[in-house]
């Protein structure tokens, strides 16, 4: 049995310069500074006020500059090359930094509606001229930061994925103002711990969601949307491939897909032209544009062990 192997498009899984990575940066940088700012004025609007509506707030914005800072982040750090201790570059950062970030959502969250159900109960007397303002500024920041990013939302992933966080934080905004509005009118006071359950109760599944996805590509699982039975039969489809064994197929940032495989190639056909075949049909079809595959020639004991 003869053993080789390829590196199937080698430099077909890492993208080149990107020529907007410059000016998603900038944007990213200013969309942040806003939405940091206030996120410290809204803590502080949040205790002085006494409104737990703006500290939920002030949570599903510490999203925001997460994810903005994830993303400036993975520009910055993703530029960086391999080495010969990260031999698949820093791109996993953003996967490290985005676990990190839900784990944390997850305690403030859970904070909030522990919070919230207490002072349903026992109602606390809320700032409500105070609470509308600083609300208003959070709301006209959001729209701020919005028009920043929409620039580059349909070119970068990441950019689309930070415009998404601040659009959804404006509904919060809204949220938060109407209930200052309406504790001003009524003075219902209770009204603040319900929309601040409401706003924790929005932001938990979208947390748990993100806190699913990394733990599933740290944990090297199969990236989504793809079914790695499907990619074998596919594979033992091209002519000269006798079975496969020892597929693994995984993610190293959400976006991207690397494969390794034993192919068996019947004793009548070249090992490096079916080799080839096979890696084609990969990046064609399954857009995998990073694989590895080992070819060994078939032997009839061996037969069984290859489908295995």
């Amino acid at each position: 049995m003869s053993a080789k192997h390829n590196h199937a498009d080698e430099g077909g899984g890492h993208a080149g310069h990107d020529h907007t990575a410059g000016a998603n940066s900038k944007s990213l940088t200013i969309a942040l500074a806003l939405t940091g700012s206030f996120l410290i004025a809204e803590l502080v609007g949040a205790y002085w006020f006494n409104s737990l509506a703006l500290l939920s707030d002030a949570a599903h914005m510490f999203t925001d500059a997460a994810a903005l800072a994830i993303a400036l982040a993975a520009i910055k750090i993703g530029q960086r090359a391999a080495d010969k201790q990260r031999t698949y570059g820093y791109r996993r950062f953003e996967i490290l930094a985005a676990a990190f970030n839900a784990v944390l959502l997850f305690v403030v969250a859970g904070y909030v509606l522990y919070e919230g159900v207490l002072r349903f109960f026992k109602p606390e007397s809320v700032g409500s001229v105070g609470m509308l303002i600083v609300a208003s500024i959070g709301l006209l920041v959001n729209l701020i930061a919005m028009r920043v990013l929409v620039g580059g939302k349909d070119a970068s992933l990441n950019v689309k994925g930070a415009y998404l966080e601040v659009w959804a934080d404006m509904f919060g905004s809204l949220g938060v103002i109407t209930a200052a509005i309406a504790i001003y009118f009524t003075n219902w006071s209770w009204i603040d711990p319900i929309v601040a359950i409401g706003i924790g109760l929005w932001v938990l599944p979208r947390t748990w969601i993100l806190l699913r996805d990394t733990t599933h590509i740290l944990l090297q699982g199969v990236p989504r949307g793809m079914d790695i039975d499907v990619i074998r039969a596919a594979i033992e489809e091209i002519p000269g491939v006798a079975g496969v064994h020892d597929l693994h197929l995984w993610s190293v940032a959400g976006d991207d897909a690397s494969l390794t495989a034993h192919v068996g190639i019947t004793a009548k056909h070249d090992q490096t032209q079916v080799r080839k075949a096979v890696a084609a049909m990969l990046e064609s079809k399954f857009k995998i544009h990073h694989s590895t595959l080992q070819t060994e020639t078939e032997s009839c004991g061996d037969e069984e062990a290859l489908h295995a």
